[in-house]
């Protein structure tokens, strides 16, 4: 294994015994990175990542190769075609990496915003400003995007980052980073402000994990098991992503074709990303009119196994029996929860329960309804009369996310470049001092 100096050429051997001191020297280098970029203006980061965009467009045939070679050794482990989904990369998806990129390099620069300022009673003029975090450790699984996606919202936000992405995706984002990596150094920046992880033993994890004072924040996006075993390590802050039990709520009172559409497309457009529909609930008045029964029979037809609850299987011939933890399951498969519940509250309580506080919608004509479901669900994000699938940063208009935190300090939801950033207090006097 080999790990490139930025701008130098060269390639310096890295011993797996020396995993530890090749973490540090990952984590020294970017906060020196960090630092150089505090001086850089948003202008200079913006043209550094279209050039980056240039890049990924340029190279295209070199990432999808790469990508094949990942493909290749996923058939030789079997892994299952939900898994495998997220891992592929076509000429169209390198595309749309390179849109988000640019996306991302057109937004307003979050860096120096001012979010509040005020006149103090001694004249003094103080400011709250955005500046960035610093350092990022972002730790992520199969999908390859990810990388520039990460690389491009750390930078827009003025931040060096260390990408530790799955051995599933190593050629992929190996290929993806050096585009990065490239087009920081032809800008004139400094491209230890994004480095890839080249190792891919575990250790590599843990001895990252560990060093606060050169890492400011880690952000894991992956499974839960992933996610706790980071924070389990830790000794730095983390900003956790956890699973997307997300639900859809027919309600009482609603319009019989919206909810068909919203229920079918929230389960079955991509069932295996996060904000994917798991669990359907049903205000028992849809069971009377036969709204359920036609949701999940179109759910079947779609190649869904419904699991549900004593009522749904007497009403719906092929449902089979759920369990306790099919409620708290994410599936990321054609496998849907459904449950029948006497009113809203009902369903919130469920919800409230069971869920991962991801994404959870209603679909209701009652705006009283609405209203109550958008106060008392505990979720990041809380829709009306729309799928759950639009839970999205590149939907929301953030270009692209870093992850949908499930967290309530610091940022919750999808995380764009302003979401990495904290801030500072800045005053401004003319010779005052306390008395």
């Amino acid at each position: 294994m080999t790990r490139t100096t930025a701008g130098s050429g060269t390639a310096v051997p890295v011993k797996q015994a020396d995993v530890g001191e090749y973490c540090r020297q990952l984590a020294t280098c970017a906060q020196s990175a960090s630092r150089s970029l505090a001086s850089v203006s948003g202008a200079a980061r913006a043209a550094a990542l279209r050039g980056i965009a240039d890049l990924i467009d340029h190279r295209a045939d070199e990432i999808v190769d790469a990508n094949a070679k990942d493909l290749v050794a996923a058939d030789e482990v079997g892994v299952s075609e939900a898994f495998k989904g997220k891992l592929i990369l076509d000429t169209e998806g390198v595309s749309k990496m390179a849109i988000a990129v640019r996306q991302i390099a057109e937004q307003v620069d979050p860096v120096g915003q001012i979010i509040e300022g005020y006149v103090l009673p001694s004249g003094i003029r103080l400011q709250k400003v955005r500046v960035p975090i610093g350092v990022l450790l972002i730790i992520y699984e199969s999908r390859p995007n990810v990388t520039s996606d990460a690389a491009a919202l750390c930078l827009k936000s003025g931040n060096a980052v260390i990408l530790r992405g799955g051995k599933e995706a190593v050629h992929s984002n190996a290929a993806i980073a050096r585009c990065v990596r490239d087009g920081l150094a032809d800008a004139g920046l400094d491209a230890d402000a994004v480095q890839l992880v080249e190792t891919t033993d575990r250790v590599a994890v843990g001895e990252l994990l560990r060093l606060e004072g050169l890492i400011d924040v880690c952000i894991p996006r992956g499974g839960e098991s992933l996610i706790r075993a980071v924070v389990e390590q830790a000794h730095i802050p983390v900003i956790k992503h956890y699973t997307g039990n997300c639900h859809v709520y027919v309600d009482e009172s609603c319009d019989e074709q919206m909810a068909m559409d919203i229920c079918v497309n929230a389960k079955t457009q991509r069932p295996g990303v996060c904000n994917a529909a798991e669990t359907l609930l049903f205000h028992k008045s849809t069971v009377d009119a036969g709204l359920m029964q036609r949701i999940c029979v179109t759910l079947r037809d779609q190649g869904v196994e419904v699991r549900g609850d004593q009522v749904v299987q007497q009403a719906v011939d092929h449902a089979v029996a759920a369990t306790d933890d099919d409620w708290y399951a994410e599936f990321l498969d054609l496998v849907v929860a459904v449950r029948v519940v006497d009113d809203i509250d009902q369903a919130i309580d469920h919800i409230n329960t069971y869920g991962s506080r991801h994404t959870d919608a209603i679909v209701t004509n009652a705006s009283v309804s609405a209203d109550r479901f958008v106060q008392c669900v505990d979720s990041a994000n809380t829709f009306v009369n729309c799928s759950t699938r639009f839970s999205d940063g590149g939907e929301y208009g953030l270009g692209a996310e870093i992850g949908i935190s499930t967290d309530k300090l610091h940022a919750r939801g999808p995380m764009g470049a302003a979401d990495l950033t904290t801030y500072k207090w800045v005053a401004y006097g003319n010779g005052q001092v306390r008395t």
